[in-house]
């Protein structure tokens, strides 16, 4: 069977699209794992579905290089709506994708990001810090630099959602980080039962932060929009950068978090990487 594919990334945290509009895609997960393999195969961090949908202008489902399925994807549902502008003809002010983490709400913005790709902002919601909604096994209302040991290692962390579940560590040197060896540790600690995505932080300013991020499921990717935009809140809950506007910087490129407190917004590029056929 002969399936047709965008391959599209934003900020390199890239994966393959499929159009499900007219058919849709039986065993998602063992394509994911097929597919992903960057050595044998096309290669990427995942695989979305590109569905339709009776809320939004479109729906999207992604599922993670070891075939597990996630519930929002931030550099991901900017591609759909690049898709949905590039493929399908949408011209709107405002672009909705349903996600498993609820409906998103994407705006095109006019000018285009230094690389000339499109730029969207993206409504990403309310931030969890309920322990129960992260879910993570903490007591109290919510996880503000506490300590967690892993690995035999004392961290001191901030955990909330974004849709998906997050731990923030704030570090002086990023250099100094084995994420090859913590990474799994904290995606697979007791504490959090659905897994967990984790980024390492380092503040630059009161406006700028610096990240490395372990994906539950995919590992070390180049970039994670709710990652991003979690270690934002977090930086500002902690008192270390000001509420307003935050610049990440991640290994693939920059994505800009707004949070005073209500809903987050993330503005990011999505570029299309080319179109293929896989065969499987």
């Amino acid at each position: 069977m002969k399936l047709q594919f965008v391959k599209m990334h934003g900020i390199g945290n890239d994966y393959l699209f499929f159009d499900c509009f007219e058919r849709p895609l039986r065993a998602p997960s063992g394509l994911a794992v097929k597919l992903t393999d960057r050595h044998r195969s096309v290669g990427g961090d995942g695989i979305v579905l590109i569905l339709p949908s009776k809320k939004a202008d479109a729906k999207m489902r992604m599922f993670n290089a070891d075939g597990s399925e996630g519930k929002m994807c931030g550099n991901a549902v900017r591609c759909v709506a690049k898709y949905l502008c590039d493929f399908k003809g949408v011209r709107k002010d405002v672009i909705t994708v349903e996600t498993r983490a609820g409906i998103r709400r994407i705006e095109p913005i006019k000018e285009k990001s230094r690389g000339g790709a499109d730029l969207f902002r993206v409504d990403m919601g309310k931030p969890s810090f309920s322990p129960d909604r992260i879910p993570a096994l903490f007591e109290g209302r919510c996880v503000l630099s506490h300590p967690l040991i892993v690995g035999g290692e004392t961290y001191s962390v901030t955990c909330l959602s974004m849709g998906n579940p997050h731990c923030v560590v704030f570090c002086e040197d990023l250099s100094t980080v084995c994420l090859e060896k913590v990474g799994p540790l904290f995606e697979n600690h007791p504490a959090f039962p659905e897994r967990v995505n984790t980024g390492f932080v380092s503040v630059i300013s009161e406006n700028e932060l610096k990240m490395r991020v372990w994906e539950r499921g995919s590992g070390e990717t180049l970039a994670c929009g709710t990652g991003a935009c979690a270690a934002a809140v977090a930086a500002i809950q902690n008192g270390f950068c000001e509420a307003g506007e935050v610049t990440v910087h991640l290994k693939g490129g920059d994505l800009t978090v707004t949070y005073t407190g209500g809903n987050v917004l993330m503005t990011g590029p999505a570029e299309i990487s080319f179109t293929g056929v896989a065969e499987v």
